[in-house]
């Protein structure tokens, strides 16, 4: 995958080795949003360890120069998180994404993760639509869902949270992201 001038490459999440590492990015207070900030080590690896075994849903670590930098969600919506709570089309995935946090941030990082996100998403041709449901309070996230094309279709109320459903099509990302 390649931001403007970040390179990343996507594999999927290993939940046994990878759980230590997680568990620091999801209980960081950058991770509130995550809402595992009281997860125990042994908390998420179960909940990485359900989701390897989940046909509908799937976890990813992204890599810069081979260190892991980013968490990826895809989901099946008509399966998983929003069963219920809109009409899902053929061709739509679910995301969820997480930047690990830094004592040193880079101004960029997190859109150029997002931009790999989506395109890797959209690298699936049978992906046609990429739709999240970030809290309505993320406004850091909704901002950044608008700078690559996603589009709000109206708040839904998840048994966690008060979201913000948005939806992206391929069309709509490649014209943000070439603007």
């Amino acid at each position: 995958m390649t931001g403007k001038s970040t390179t990343f490459s996507i594999r999927p999440l290993d939940a046994l080795k990878d759980a230590g590492l997680l568990h620091g990015w999801v209980t960081h207070p950058k991770a509130a949003f995550w809402m595992m900030r009281e997860a125990k080590p042994e908390d998420v690896e179960r909940a990485y360890l359900e989701i390897a075994a989940d046909e509908h849903h799937h976890a990813f670590l992204g890599l810069r120069d081979g260190e892991p930098v980013f968490l990826m969600e895809r989901y099946d919506p008509a399966h998983r998180e929003l069963v219920g709570l809109y009409e899902p089309q053929p061709g739509d995935v679910g995301m969820h994404f997480l930047v690990a946090p830094s004592d040193t941030p880079v101004h960029g990082f997190t859109r150029a993760v997002i931009t790999a996100v989506m395109a890797y998403l959209f690298e699936d041709p049978g992906t046609r639509r990429v739709v999240v449901e970030p809290d309505v309070r993320n406004t850091a996230v909704h901002a950044l869902n608008e700078a690559v094309g996603f589009v709000p279709q109206g708040e839904i109320r998840k048994p966690e949270k008060k979201a913000l459903l948005s939806f992206c099509t391929r069309e709509q990302f490649r014209k943000a992201v070439a603007a």
